[in-house]
């Protein structure tokens, strides 16, 4: 039987993303917040973390929520609504900085995708903190994925769905912010 974290607690932080998200799609609030390298440029920088609230269509915003979905069904236990917030504020403006400083090229970009690579991959830690086995496979596996990425490039039919090309380097920028995370675990295992 499957057992989901029901507890509101659980429930509420990964709901209120996901809500913010299609509250700043269905008023078109993207020419306000999504990243854009030349009004960052101007001082707005805001958009370097509310860049990964907005995206380029309603297929890239179901995708990324189902995405929210699968990691709260995955690891939700791992998390009170405090740290969530925090991992989506660090990992959100890491992906952002990440973005403006690394990748010139990068004029805009829309999405959570970045982020949430970040939060599974805190979320394998987690599980392999409390010794999941399942926990390495899966740090393992959103590496494999990343890096298979960064050689053969964006999948093109994800980018004809959602109408722009899939942000490759917020995924990578996501995974190194999210492995920051290993810090917690040496520091928790040092205290053991």
């Amino acid at each position: 039987m499957i057992d989901l974290p029901l507890n509101k607690k659980y429930i509420l932080p990964p709901l209120t993303l996901s809500v913010l998200s299609f509250l700043f799609a269905l008023f078109a609030l993207n020419p306000v917040l999504e990243f854009d390298r030349s009004l960052i440029t101007q001082g707005q920088f805001w958009r370097l973390l509310t860049g990964q609230l907005v995206h380029s269509n309603w297929y890239h915003l179901l995708l990324n929520c189902g995405g929210i979905l699968l990691i709260w069904a995955l690891h939700a236990e791992h998390t009170s609504p405090r740290r969530y917030l925090f991992n989506v504020i660090f990992l959100g403006l890491f992906c952002g900085i990440g973005l403006y400083l690394f990748y010139p090229e990068t004029h805009i970009y829309t999405g959570l995708s970045g982020l949430l690579h970040g939060v599974i991959i805190f979320g394998a830690l987690k599980d392999i903190q409390v010794g999941m086995k399942s926990g390495y496979v899966l740090f393992l596996g959103v590496w494999l994925k990343v890096l298979w990425e960064q050689y053969n490039g964006p999948n093109a039919d994800v980018g004809i769905l959602i109408d722009a090309r899939v942000a490759i380097e917020a995924h990578l920028l996501g995974a190194i912010g999210g492995s920051v995370f290993i810090l917690e675990n040496l520091k928790h295992k040092l205290k053991s």
